[in-house]
């Protein structure tokens, strides 16, 4: 997909991610089969244990980062290409086993010359179930100039166990390095700044957002509906009538 000098590449047939996102011929995502910016659904980040509450019934999901389950089910498969044009993408993925529920996935990549917006939505016309959505992104911390530094407001950092999960206590921001989710009650903004080249706005309409800086090669700043083990403490219902829908987008500019 290409608007202006903007190019982005989506890769339908590895979980649906955004694999690239170039400006002015300049990659701005870790690349590599694990990397780019991929859809966190129909959980984000860890569950503890990898079991939640579902009704009445406790569900286990596959231990894929013991001794907990992480990031959904769907940046696994294969997502069907539903449309496409020279500057937007809808994807689409069924929800299956493991995940005990029908369900389905939608994802809307579109692009401008100053800005991609990725709209995502969980819809079932079944029964009823918690779930959680939230991207991704791996951005590269350097472009070949200055590392990149991040700005942001958050109202709360949440305290993280030695399980790598929230408490449920709620603390003043600390400074990084994080692996950390915080709270930003009038939604997510968040601003990476490569000096003397590009400043990056992530924003959404979200109050949770995870901050993962703690490697050397990229920042991760990851809006969602939840935060981590948000299944078991902060779930969000899709019904048959509602749907669970979310938005983030990432506006630039040349410095």
């Amino acid at each position: 997909m290409t608007a202006g000098d903007a190019e982005v590449t989506v890769q339908p047939g590895n979980g649906g991610r955004v694999g690239g996102l170039r400006i002015g011929g300049v990659e701005l995502l870790r690349q590599g089969e694990r990397f780019g910016c991929f859809p966190m659904v129909p959980w984000c980040g860890r569950i503890r244990d990898g079991r939640f509450l579902d009704g009445a019934e406790v569900r286990q999901m596959p231990l894929n980062a013991p001794p907990h389950a992480i990031h959904g089910t769907v940046r696994d498969g294969a997502w069907r290409t539903a449309r496409t044009s020279q500057d937007e993408a809808v994807l689409t993925c069924e929800l299956a086993a493991p995940w005990p529920h029908s369900g389905l996935v939608t994802q809307i990549v579109a692009l401008t010359e100053d800005a991609l917006t990725l709209t995502m939505s969980v819809e079932t016309y079944d029964s009823s179930f918690p779930a959680q959505i939230g991207w991704h992104p791996w951005f590269n911390r350097n472009l070949g100039g200055e590392d990149v530094t991040l700005g942001f407001d958050p109202a709360w950092q949440e305290e993280r166990g030695d399980d790598h999960l929230p408490t449920g206590n709620r603390l003043d921001p600390k400074p990084g390095p994080w692996d950390d989710c915080f709270g930003m009650p009038g939604g997510v903004e968040a601003t990476l700044t490569w000096p003397g080249q590009l400043e990056l706005k992530v924003t959404s309409r979200e109050e949770w957002v995870v901050v993962y800086d703690e490697q050397r090669e990229a920042v991760c700043v990851e809006p969602q509906t939840g935060p981590p083990n948000g299944l078991n403490t902060l779930p969000r219902l899709v019904t048959p009538l509602e749907p669970l829908e979310a938005r983030t987008t990432w506006s630039w500019r040349r410095l």
